[in-house]
């Protein structure tokens, strides 16, 4: 936690920034390395019966750490983003709530 889960973005350029973007979050965030998820959902999107190339979309899975904290990470996702070679990218964010989120059979 959190789950960074990222569509519309290839699979090597989410690998490029996978290493500093998860530097920056542990940062902003706080919390170590190895509770963050990264996943790369390969996605195919349609419109009028033709492919369509996206904008990036970011979902970010987590515990709510407040807006400041939030709007830091959603920059963080947005420059690493454009270091990838995209010009756009729409982040947003799930806030779970501790008591129902399970590890095993204990929630939070």
């Amino acid at each position: 936690m959190p789950q960074i889960i990222i569509k519309g973005m290839e699979l090597d350029k989410i690998k490029d920034i996978s290493k500093p973007l998860v530097d920056e979050l542990h940062v902003i965030i706080g919390c170590p390395r190895d509770y963050f998820t990264l996943e790369a959902v390969n996605s195919v999107f349609i419109m009028d019966g033709r492919q369509q190339e996206i904008t990036p979309l970011v979902q970010v899975n987590w515990f709510d750490r407040g807006q400041e904290v939030q709007d830091q990470v959603a920059a963080a996702i947005y420059r690493h983003v454009l270091s990838a070679g995209y010009c756009h990218v729409e982040t947003f964010f799930v806030v779970l709530q501790e008591n129902r989120y399970y590890e095993n059979q204990n929630h939070y």
